[in-house]
């Protein structure tokens, strides 16, 4: 017992002693709109019990809103965003910052619209999840001093906070596993819409070209309708060329699942014959006949940091931005061979 009540007291303890889920623990520690005033000072009483410290309202962060791009979190990225907002709302509710979050579709991104949203969330701050901002909406965040911090974005400038899975390092580090294990003719499944997207392709080209008599090929995808699907259609014709690729670096799992099918329809042993590596690793990466080997980002840490970026852009508007990359890590799989030991 003494063991159990010296330990900090977790936000799924109070969950569990109040009858609740996880989420709701978090919007109310986080001081979030929309929660009942009964469900609050219940959660609260509880939260007490279990000796979870709650700041004070008047040592409260100003109030912050998450704009997260619904075409991502409504489809198949959905799992990889909600993870990020549970980083968010933990994080957020350790500093007492008020936090709300909505959707949005990035073509309705603009100032017109964020500000609205803004001054009904009476938010300070804004974290754009998923989101890369045009150029109008960069001159308005500029012009209004507003705090921005891009989750799970890049800012070429780095003009604005970010914080980002290493993407760079991640396919660099994703490809060379191809290379070590043997494969010189690798396929490369992308598109190019986002910032972060395009430096996983400048690490899988930095891999190629560190190996000698490696070659790459970049398959560009539209992303109209199902990824899976797409990638299934675009390896298919791939292998019906007979151009003697052997691999596939994937920029996320669903790219991976789709050449997959279209390998092994195509009666390729894997990894034997074909080795695939994805991206993210996302639940359907341990779904598959072998298991994909994928690189595995710590959504909710990207969270966490965003809000520490937050708070130190709070604590000081006029400093110079940063960018934070949290590593990406290897998840062994089975759609790669596992490299040689020694005995």
């Amino acid at each position: 017992m003494n063991e159990i009540k010296s330990r900090r007291p977790r936000q799924a303890d109070i969950a569990a002693s109040a009858g609740v889920s996880i989420a709701t623990v978090s919007r109310v520690l986080a001081n979030e709109p929309g929660i009942s005033g009964s469900v609050r000072e219940h959660i609260l009483r509880v939260a007490a019990e279990h000796g979870y410290e709650t700041k004070t309202a008047s040592t409260s962060l100003p109030g912050t809103l998450a704009l997260i791009a619904s075409d991502g979190a409504t489809g198949g990225l959905s799992v990889f965003y909600e993870s990020i907002v549970e980083g968010l709302r933990a994080g957020s509710s350790e500093v007492s910052m008020p936090f709300e979050v909505r959707l949005i579709r990035e073509d309705r991104a603009t100032p017109e619209v964020i500000g609205d949203y803004m001054k009904t969330a009476k938010a300070d701050g804004l974290f754009l999840v998923g989101i890369d901002p045009s150029s109008a909406l960069r001159r308005w965040i500029d012009a209004e001093k507003i705090s921005v911090v891009l989750v799970n974005g890049t800012d070429p400038q780095l003009r604005i906070d970010g914080v980002s899975p290493a993407n760079f390092f991640g396919a660099l580090q994703a490809a060379s596993r191809l290379l070590a294990a043997g494969h010189r003719k690798i396929l490369h499944f992308t598109g190019s819409h986002r910032n972060t997207i395009r430096e996983r392709v400048r690490g899988f080209d930095a891999a190629i070209d560190a190996v000698d008599g490696a070659t790459g090929r970049i398959v560009p995808m539209s992303f109209q309708g199902s990824a899976s699907r797409e990638a299934h259609e675009l390896m298919s014709a791939i292998l019906s060329e007979k151009a003697g690729f052997t691999a596939a670096f994937c920029m996320n799992d669903f790219i991976a699942v789709g050449v997959l099918e279209a390998v092994t329809e195509a009666g390729l042993r894997v990894p034997e014959d074909f080795a695939i590596v994805g991206f993210d690793d996302l639940p359907c990466a341990v779904m598959t006949n072998p298991p994909l080997s994928t690189m595995r980002v710590d959504r909710a840490a990207l969270g966490r940091e965003a809000i520490g970026l937050m708070a130190a852009r709070f604590s000081n508007r006029a400093a110079p931005a940063r960018h934070v990359c949290h590593a990406v890590v290897p998840v062994a799989g089975g759609t790669v061979p596992m490299p040689a030991t020694d005995e």
